[in-house]
């Protein structure tokens, strides 16, 4: 299956009955509409290896307006990584936050496909990125100013303390404050630790 499509599925999967209504007016970006995305998202042309850090601590002033909302902090990693095969820009993500009430660390991980997609009924292009086996995953928009990404989630399968197995294995589901996040942009070293390839590691702060 090809990962345009991929993408494709995953955002249907994501929006599911909430955006039932405006199931119809998703569609795949052009190659130039996802030119203009990557240029927006990685702040400039990404070449052949690109990397977007965001950021959100969320204050007691913030979580206190927000009583329902179980995440305390989060992490989101996008980068970008030409293909061998077929030349095109694919993109993936890495996923960390603090759980309000819970101690540990929490990540997940996905692809993201090689084309954005555009949800028609607002104008806003959007990332849909998914994790394996149905894992869920989350939807990446930019702030108008790109200084900020809103991440959009249902549901989203992620691990403790960078432990992928079915014991570590839990699920982050949306609830009423926890549908929507802002995150602001960050240097890139700030999303280090969701990175535990060596290589890629020091690909990421050479940036």
């Amino acid at each position: 299956m090809k990962l345009s499509l991929f993408a494709a599925l995953t955002l249907a999967a994501l929006t599911g009955a909430a955006h039932a209504h405006d199931a119809g007016k998703v569609r795949e970006a052009t190659k130039a509409e996802t030119d203009a995305f990557n240029a927006r998202i990685y702040a400039g042309p990404p070449g052949d290896k690109a990397y977007a850090c965001f950021v959100r601590r969320y204050d007691a002033e913030h979580l206190a307006r927000h009583p329902k909302q179980k995440v305390a902090a989060m992490r989101l990693l996008i980068s970008a990584e030409s293909d061998n095969e077929d030349k095109q820009l694919h993109d993936s993500f890495r996923f960390g936050f603090k759980y309000r009430h819970r101690p540990g660390d929490f990540d997940s991980s996905g692809s993201c496909g090689s084309h954005v997609l555009l949800q028609n009924h607002d104008g806003e292009v959007r990332l849909g990125c998914g994790v394996d086996c149905e894992g869920g995953g989350i939807e990446v928009a930019l702030s108008k100013d790109d200084k900020s990404a809103i991440v959009r989630l249902v549901q989203i399968r992620v691990w403790q303390n960078n432990k992928p197995d079915d014991e570590a294995e839990q699920s982050l589901v949306a609830g009423a404050d926890d549908k929507i996040f802002r995150l602001d942009r960050a240097d890139t070293g700030e999303c280090a630790s969701l990175v535990t390839d060596r290589k890629e590691l020091a690909a990421l702060r050479h940036k």
